[in-house]
């Protein structure tokens, strides 16, 4: 299963894009983990300042 970042949460800091292994983060006015490329790590949800990302 996948990690989700919640729009309404994200302040596009891009914690989460530095910490991915696989590179799964998009950057935008809000990132997007793309859940083909995410290996559920959860490496992102530890960085998050907003508490933005969980699983889907």
């Amino acid at each position: 299963m996948a990690h989700f970042i919640d729009p309404k949460l994200c302040t596009a800091c891009g914690a989460c894009a530095d910490e991915c292994p696989v590179e799964a983060i998009s950057a935008g006015d809000v990132y997007v983990i793309d859940p083909d490329v995410c290996t559920d790590c959860g490496a992102c949800v530890d960085v998050c300042p907003t508490e933005a990302i969980s699983e889907q």
